[in-house]
């Protein structure tokens, strides 16, 4: 693997930590800080990843387009190194209004999937997209892996532990990419920066016009949503339906970002040869509703430890959708289609963790009608049926192949 490929995937491990790293502390942390029950701090919970998701919302197509004009390198490298002092902050943050400024800004630093995944594509020959996207993928995954891991076993050495952890490694990053990262844009490709292009609804509506490419945007955004589901409530639904602690639920969400991380680096190379884009993306989708069924009705810890793996194999479908959108878009447009797409995933990470978590707490709140501390899991299946329903539907208009 070349180095500068290998300081992507870093960097999107970093980005996906930042989401890991306060799960499995998340609660004990609001505790600590704000005071309240579970239920409260879950609320507070969803606040504080909402806000990390605005702000990827909001900045993933700007610095898409600031990468498509002034290049890829010195905007990874200058998200880094404000993302290491953002941990520093998290670290030492004695109010919940502190954690919430450092989600803010952390929101911005991390909407740097979408240059890095500008990068992977310009690096790649039109063939080979899907798949080395799915080497940004597994870069994610391992992140989902690290994050709790390291949330849950620092924990042992207070909740502000993994922060210190985070800020070392982005900043050990920022120096590898200081010497293995060479620019890929080159002056033929760049093109000028364009606010009204650079905002999410105006890079979502140009791309919008592209064939077929507008309903893909919308499975991507509705499997992004379901997805939420995980670091929204996957903490809460730990702590109150199987009574874990910390490290348990660091070692359960590691055992599904290591399922991940093979998925998307290897599993999805073979499902793109045997079944096709479109192929992978339904098998994806049927994954993801039955797993997120079951997960929401049974009761057995030790079952749904098992069921995770299963539930990760769904991590098939964005590479997959990504490679189909990335051939419908020109050379230079590729950081604004992934702009595009990070604020499509940003979005979903705005709306699901308020509307996941206060799930959760109706349905375990004392005076709930119906106890389901499962009732996330299966509002997420339902969203995945709509992303199968509309996909299928697809499929006579636009005709998508493989």
């Amino acid at each position: 693997m070349r180095p500068a490929v290998a300081f992507i995937m870093i960097t999107v491990m970093i980005d996906a930590m930042g989401i890991g790293l306060m799960m499995p502390v998340m609660p004990d942390l609001i505790r600590s800080v704000n005071g309240g029950g579970l239920s409260e701090a879950a609320l507070w919970g969803g606040i504080l990843t909402t806000s990390f998701a605005v702000m990827q919302f909001i900045f993933g197509p700007v610095l898409g387009g600031l990468s498509d004009r002034f290049g890829r390198r010195p905007v990874l490298l200058a998200s880094l190194v404000v993302m290491a002092l953002d941990y520093v902050v998290m670290a030492i943050a004695g109010s919940i209004w502190v954690l919430l400024a450092a989600r803010l800004v952390g929101g911005v630093t991390a909407a740097t999937q979408a240059t890095a995944a500008a990068y992977m594509a310009d690096i790649s020959s039109s063939a080979d997209r899907t798949k080395n996207f799915g080497l940004i993928g597994a870069g994610f995954g391992m992140g989902f892996v690290l994050g709790p891991v390291i949330g849950g076993f620092l924990a042992e050495y207070g909740t502000r532990a993994p922060f210190w952890a985070a800020a070392i490694l982005a900043s050990m990053n920022v120096i590898l990419g200081w010497f293995v990262l060479k620019e890929t844009l080159t002056p033929d490709k760049a093109r000028m920066f364009n606010w009204r292009r650079a905002n999410p609804l105006g890079a979502v509506k140009q791309l919008g016009k592209l064939p077929g490419v507008r309903k893909l945007l919308t499975i991507y955004f509705l499997y992004h949503v379901a997805f939420a589901v995980y670091p929204s409530v996957w903490a809460y639904f730990g702590q109150e339906r199987f009574g874990w602690g910390p490290s348990i639920l660091g070692l359960s969400l590691a055992l599904f970002g290591i399922t991940m991380a093979v998925v998307q680096a290897g599993v999805i190379r073979m499902t793109l040869r045997w079944l096709g884009e479109r192929g992978t993306v339904v098998a994806g989708l049927l994954c993801a509703i039955g797993t997120y069924v079951s997960i929401g009705l049974i009761t057995s810890g030790t079952i749904t430890l098992f069921l995770t793996p299963i539930a990760a194999l769904a991590g098939v479908i964005p590479p997959a959708l990504q490679g189909i959108m990335s051939r419908r878009v020109k050379d230079n447009a590729q950081g604004e289609l992934q702009g595009a797409l990070t604020s499509a995933s940003s979005l979903a990470m705005i709306i699901s963790p308020l509307a996941m978590t206060a799930t959760f707490a109706y349905f375990t709140k004392v005076d709930a009608p119906i106890y389901a501390p499962g009732a996330p899991f299966l509002a997420a299946s339902a969203l995945m049926i709509l992303a199968l329903v509309i996909f299928l539907i697809r499929r006579d208009r636009s005709n998508v192949t493989s």
